[in-house]
């Protein structure tokens, strides 16, 4: 699936587009609440975290629910990450499969009852906020803080997967980025005793693009924040190219990628990496990334409160 968000999706001033959207907008709130309403959750016998969102991609969660698996195991736990087998999250199956194990099916359900049977203790979602069908133990949304949630309208009209006033429902949020007091004050008119942490990226292999002419390319939700963590790492840009997340690279993509550069660094992020055919991947790299969490001793002991 290669989608390119609107522009006018993150725009504050509300957009002739998102007006005349609002129809669609609606319906699809609509199909939200059949879907909600549908299916009785069904309780697991082990823990359920589930690490989601409601704005529509870049938020940061594959690389949080990574983390949460590595606190896991240092808690003796045997997670494993459940998550839809769609083609176009191959990239992020793959991220995931690199750190444990991670089970596959269209249904969680049924991932869920199959990572039980092989002894896991703990299942990790990677997306599922929006899936009523399971009872979660532990639910996390994330943002970016330069996203944040938009224009603030739900699809089509706006990024949001539903409306903002739905993270009553979840127990912590997490966003990447600079602090943001006045978000932290918004999401505590609709939660008053939410837990809200921080994260940033640190790039582990920086060292290795110093002194490079690099030319950044990214199909991920946002790529400008991956753009920007390069620049602030003082890495020499020389040009930024970006692509519909989740894009499938081709040869033509590489071709045009390649064309008149001379002495120059590919440079990308891990998720495109995945998508890369092997001959590209010999003349590209990828930034390799930790998840600094500010507080982490406290997510820690939320995260055992939890279990």
């Amino acid at each position: 699936m290669n989608f390119k968000k609107p522009k006018f999706w993150d725009k504050k001033k509300v957009s002739t587009w998102a007006i005349i959207l609002l129809p669609l907008n609606l319906i699809y709130k609509l199909f939200f609440l059949i879907k909600k309403i549908s299916k009785p959750s069904k309780r697991f016998k082990v823990p359920i975290i589930c690490v989601g969102n409601i704005y529509l991609g870049g938020t940061g969660k594959t690389p949080l629910v990574r983390e949460i698996f590595n606190i896991l195991k240092s808690l003796n736990k045997n997670p494993a990450f459940i998550k839809k087998p769609y083609s176009y999250l191959d990239d992020e199956i793959k991220m995931l499969k690199a750190t444990g194990k991670v089970f596959t099916s269209k249904n969680r359900i049924k991932s869920i009852s199959s990572s039980i049977e092989q002894n896991h203790n703990v299942a990790i979602l990677d997306d599922g906020f929006q899936d009523f069908s399971i009872k979660l133990d532990f639910s996390i949304l994330c943002f970016n803080s330069k996203q944040l949630i938009g224009n603030g309208f739900v699809i089509p009209s706006g990024p949001l997967r539903e409306n903002f006033s739905s993270i009553k429902r979840t127990d912590c949020i997490f966003i990447n980025g600079d602090k943001n007091l006045d978000f932290e004050t918004k999401i505590k008119k609709i939660k008053k005793d939410i837990k809200i942490f921080y994260s940033k990226y640190k790039i582990k292999n920086v060292e290795k693009f110093k002194n490079k002419n690099i030319i950044a390319f990214a199909g991920i939700g946002n790529p400008e924040n991956f753009f920007e963590l390069l620049k602030q790492n003082n890495l020499k840009i020389e040009k930024t190219i970006s692509f519909p997340d989740h894009h499938n690279y081709t040869e033509k993509d590489f071709n045009y990628l390649t064309k008149s550069q001379n002495d120059v660094f590919f440079l990308t992020t891990e998720k495109d990496y995945y998508r890369l055919n092997d001959e590209m991947k010999k003349k590209c790299n990828f930034i390799e990334v930790d998840l600094e969490i500010e507080n982490k001793n406290d997510f820690i002991n939320l995260i055992k409160y939890k279990l």
